[in-house]
């Protein structure tokens, strides 16, 4: 399958320093390390530069890659799930150095659904309307996640439902 060569190898490059924080963001949401979280960029990079596309501004071509990016992890979840390993095999992996953040670990706790759309409305500031797009899902949907991700951060970091 050849590569379309719409691009310069610099332009791949702005892109990529342009987006490749927020990818990376997203995908250590989804796998919660960051061998895994890196493949997971590399491979969404991959796509956009296969894909051949080109956006009219720089927001919609951070939405794509993001979203590619949740389909990637996605994937290679499901990939990892299927297969069968030797918890004593593992034992020597190191545990990656990691700071106390509450806030983020309990991001990171939620459900798929809810991490998506607590992502793009407060870390890449897009509105309801916009997630919706991205996420093919009605707005209404994306505001019950919203909710549902508040009250369930609100539990598990000691805070007062409104119930």
């Amino acid at each position: 399958m050849p590569i379309p060569l719409q691009r310069t190898g610099r332009a791949i490059q702005d892109v990529f320093q342009e987006h490749s924080q927020a990818v990376y963001r997203v995908a250590y949401s989804y796998m919660k390390n960051p061998q895994d979280s890196e493949d997971a960029v590399q491979e969404s990079f991959l796509r956009l530069i296969r894909a051949g596309l080109t956006f009219p501004d720089s927001r919609q071509e951070r939405a794509w890659l993001i979203v590619t990016a949740s389909n990637v992890c996605r994937d290679m979840l499901k990939a990892k799930s299927r297969q069968h390993l030797n918890i004593d095999d593992q034992l020597d992996l190191a545990a990656p150095d990691h700071e106390p953040n509450n806030v983020l670990d309990a991001i990171l706790a939620l459900p798929d659904k809810y991490k998506s759309a607590v992502y793009f409305y407060y870390y890449e500031g897009y509105s309801v309307n916009e997630i919706a797009r991205m996420l093919r899902l009605p707005p209404n949907t994306v505001k019950t996640r919203l909710s549902r991700a508040r009250k369930a951060l609100k539990l598990t970091l000691g805070g007062e439902t409104d119930d």
